[in-house]
């Protein structure tokens, strides 16, 4: 079907009224916020490498007595806090002062902190690989490996502080939702559970704890399981570690076998083998347990979209619509049974060899 100009559309175009509409003020400021949103991931960066959030662990502090605890410029980071603020990290209690949030509370030190992730999101692998996208868009390769001339995974391999940079980041972001998954999801009473590519140990830590007939084992690379957190008292002569390429094979001997965010890391290519690798040692009573987001389809906003995003700027994973997961499945022998929504951002999809 064809379109001709018309008085009310001397342009001929085909799209309604509504895309023709002119922007309105509200438009314009929610563009422009988009385009200096980097300002935002620089403030939260500079507020956890100054470890402000811990020197407001006791209570609220002018800023000249937090900048001179942080010896930092007060003024300057009076300017940054007050930005945050109207994201609701930190809160300008009174002129001047200032005191933590909720939100800026996962910025301190400790169990559930997130700094070490916020350190890895916002420091320059990332950074460089975002500015890299337009370059990823036009070429379809990952903007990490065009902006530093090798492939995300090779070059931690190679780079011993990038690696611990980036285990450290993924072991603080995925930390908090490892006892929701481990509450979540109906773990069998017993029998082995196996985290492949489990980093180090978080995941199966938690499912081990509340399912005290489990044992496990923990399976990724030999620089990072060598920093597990498996050796705790409670959880003696119940877990072992082993260190390998899930490309070429892993543990067998596994009731239950977990992919928690690894699948979204890899394109289909890769995927198919890890899971490839999950299906020669699995048993027929077995089962697979991936923890990863499930896209939606439409317009709405979803933490997905900005993930999948990360993606293709640094790895060459890519988050995926429960179609997408059934195909990948269905390639290797397995059939998705079920996908368990979590509240949280993952979903947990269950699958079963055929």
């Amino acid at each position: 079907m064809t379109s001709s100009s018309s008085p009310t559309d001397p342009a001929g175009s085909a799209g309604s009224s509504a895309d023709a509409a002119a922007p309105t003020p509200e438009d314009t400021i929610g563009l422009m916020g988009l385009v200096f949103g980097s300002v935002f991931s620089a403030a939260l960066r500079t507020v956890a490498v100054h470890r402000v959030a811990d020197h407001l662990a006791q209570g609220p502090l002018p800023v000249d007595e937090l900048g001179r605890r942080a010896e930092v410029h007060a003024d300057s980071l009076r300017r940054v806090l007050r930005l945050l603020a109207s994201r609701g990290v930190f809160r300008e209690r009174e002129p001047g002062v200032f005191e933590l949030t909720p939100s800026a509370q996962a910025l301190r030190e400790g169990p559930g902190s997130l700094r070490d992730g916020v350190l890895f999101g916002t420091g320059e692998a990332m950074t460089r690989s975002f500015g890299a996208l337009e370059d990823a868009v036009r070429t379809g390769k990952p903007g990490f490996e065009l902006a530093y001339g090798a492939p995300f995974f090779d070059h931690l391999a190679s780079h011993p502080e990038a690696q611990e940079s980036f285990d450290k980041g993924m072991s603080a972001l995925s930390g908090p939702l490892n006892d929701m998954i481990a509450t979540a999801y109906p773990f069998p009473d017993s029998g082995t559970v196996v985290d492949v590519a489990g980093g180090q140990g978080g995941l199966l830590r938690a499912v081990l704890r509340q399912h005290p007939g489990l044992s496990g084992v923990l399976f990724d690379q030999e620089q990072t399981v060598a920093g597990h957190l498996l050796d705790v008292k409670e959880l003696a002569g119940r877990w072992r570690v082993e260190s390998g390429d899930f490309f070429r094979a892993v543990p067998e001997g596994g009731d239950l076998y977990v992919l928690k965010n690894i699948l979204h890391d890899w394109s289909d290519e890769h995927s198919l083998r890890i899971l490839a690798s999950v299906r020669a040692v699995i048993p027929p009573s077995g089962r697979l347990l991936v923890v990863d987001t499930v896209m939606p389809e439409g317009n709405d906003p979803d933490l997905s979209k900005v993930v999948d995003l990360i993606m293709l700027s640094v790895a060459s994973g890519r988050e995926r619509t429960e179609d997408e997961f059934n195909s990948l499945f269905q390639q290797v022998g397995f059939t998705l049974t079920r996908i368990i929504e979590t509240g949280a951002f993952p979903a947990l999809i269950e699958a079963v060899p055929v």
